[in-house]
């Protein structure tokens, strides 16, 4: 039997992809559609290097390996770049979130994982600061027209660098600086940039998956996945087990309880091989609680090629985060 657009994601999105499994897979359907959900370069990678082709046609491999090589050299410039504007920053503390902190620390190659945008999490005194010092590098404002709910947007015509505070809200200013008290220095880019843990990442990204109401690139379940399972092919600082008791108590203290467990829910749906681990995350909601994102937000979603958004996206987005 031919695969499905489902099974074609799990096999091109994995790490270790099976070779001969592909035969007769919706190649005009997926493809597109992988281009749009960021995961064309792992695809291309794997196809090319990994399964000998997989009897996928030529144009389909030609299409994704176009953009594989382009990610790398993107990823490549806009890393580099921002090192060499932070390096010689010192005395602030700046979180790096998102594709930016993903890319070397859950991917085995940095071209895997497509860097958008630089997201950075600072203190809320830190905002008009970081900008203006962004400033002085030909980084100017720019409209937040996707509402990804950043403080401020600065771009330099290649980059969009967003700069968030307060994410949990302005209630949780406590929790938000526990965040801060627990996050790993990134030595590479100097002195003032540093990474949340492991626990305290897979609820911001959960929680940025909430607040644009689960309508997000397939990659960033991807990133899920490998938070969750301890990023193991990388021996890296998030490649340790999940401490569930401290995510569970910092979901609650964060107001997260419902947004993580569709998260995990979304990944457990898509990836068999996570599903132990996610499972056993799940944060204690009602019943009744569970079968409402179960049929409202995680079916929907674990759908692939779903050209729709969800309905009611600002009220998912408070029922999920609490604010």
């Amino acid at each position: 039997m031919a695969p499905s657009l489902l099974e074609t994601f799990r096999v091109l999105s994995s790490f270790e992809p099976p070779r001969g499994k592909l035969r007769g897979a919706p190649w005009e359907a997926y493809v597109d559609w992988a281009i749009s959900q960021g995961l064309a370069p792992l695809a291309a990678y794997n196809l090319e290097y990994r399964m000998g082709g997989s009897e996928a046609p030529e144009w389909a491999r030609d299409r994704l390996m176009s953009i594989y090589t382009g990610s790398v050299n993107d990823n490549v410039m806009k890393l580099v770049h921002f090192k060499r504007i932070v390096d010689q920053l010192e005395g602030r503390k700046l979180l790096l979130l998102g594709g930016a902190a993903f890319a070397e620390a859950l991917y085995p190659h940095v071209g895997f994982r497509p860097v958008l945008d630089i997201q950075v999490l600072v203190r809320r005194m830190d905002v008009d600061g970081f900008a203006g010092y962004l400033s002085n590098h030909e980084f100017v404002p720019e409209p937040d027209t996707g509402n990804t709910g950043a403080a401020r947007i600065v771009s330099d015509g290649r980059t969009p660098i967003h700069i968030y505070a307060d994410v949990l809200g302005a209630n949780r200013r406590e929790q938000l600086a526990g965040i801060f008290e627990r996050a790993r220095p990134m030595k590479v880019y100097g002195q003032s940039v540093f990474r949340p843990e492991l626990e305290d990442v897979l609820l911001l990204t959960a929680l940025d998956q909430a607040h644009h109401g689960y309508d997000v690139p397939w990659l960033s379940f991807v990133d899920l996945r490998e938070l969750i399972t301890g990023a193991t092919w990388m021996g890296g600082v998030y490649s340790r087990p999940l401490d569930v008791p401290a995510l569970l108590s910092r979901a609650e203290a964060f107001g997260l309880e419902r947004a993580l467990y569709t998260s995990l829910a979304i990944v457990a749906r898509l990836f068999p091989e996570a599903e132990g681990q996610a499972t056993a995350a799940f944060p204690p909601l009602r019943r009744a609680t569970r079968e409402l994102l179960d049929r409202g937000v995680v079916g929907p979603v674990s759908t692939p090629g779903r050209s729709s958004a969800l309905r009611g996206v600002d009220r998912l987005r408070r029922l999920l985060t609490g604010q």
